[in-house]
């Protein structure tokens, strides 16, 4: 029996991470700010335990693959250095097949703040570069309050954005966020929605 390695972990810079979006859900980001204030002296801790997945690309340039609304609220609150974990080495690519790479793993998500399709070429090249998405938001919420089922594959969340972005109204969601949320959750046990990741509407599990 072969024994597991354990993994490499590279402590870097948060402003030296290239996302592999374009958006974020901003109130999903200051719950998260809030929700690192209020560890106080477990900070440490919640860093050690929380780390950063990453491909490298040309030049050994880290890119996240999850967890960018964490690396945002990080750096909003004032953390200069986060441990990564590399998932896949793809520096010996060229930036073109890495992009494809990226493309053909669903490891990243090219859709604007008005979910437009864009191209990678459109990704801000920092974390603070990413624009609040607040269908993303609305998204997140749904899942904290179990409208849905956290998914292991990268992007879900967008995916229901999608979703309620083509059901809700941008003006509610700006003007009433309560009622919103009200309203996409009952979206989330519609059968319209059974195509989703972490779909738990009626008779999901049949």
């Amino acid at each position: 029996m072969h024994a597991v390695p354990e993994p490499v972990l590279h402590p870097v810079s948060i402003l030296d991470l290239r996302p592999t979006q374009i958006t974020v859900g901003m109130r999903e980001v200051e719950a998260k700010r809030k929700a690192f204030r209020e560890r106080g002296s477990k900070s440490g801790t919640f860093l050690g335990n929380h780390m950063i997945p990453v491909a490298l690309g040309p030049k050994k340039q880290a890119y996240i693959l999850d967890h960018h609304h964490l690396a945002l609220s990080l750096h909003l609150e004032g953390v200069e250095h986060v441990l990564t974990s590399v998932v896949a080495d793809l520096s010996h690519l060229d930036k073109e097949t890495f992009w494809f790479v990226l493309a053909h793993k669903n490891w990243m998500h090219i859709y604007d703040a008005s979910g437009k399709l864009r191209t990678h070429d459109d990704i801000p090249k920092v974390v603070t570069g990413m624009k609040d998405d607040p269908y993303r938001s609305l998204a997140g919420e749904v899942r904290q309050h179990g409208g849905y089922a956290k998914d292991t594959a990268f992007y879900s969340e967008f995916l229901w954005a999608d979703y309620l972005r083509r059901n809700i109204k941008a003006k509610l969601v700006s003007d009433d966020f309560g009622q919103a949320l009200k309203q996409a959750l009952a979206l989330a046990q519609d059968r319209q929605a059974s195509y989703l990741p972490g779909w738990c509407g009626p008779n999901a599990g049949n």
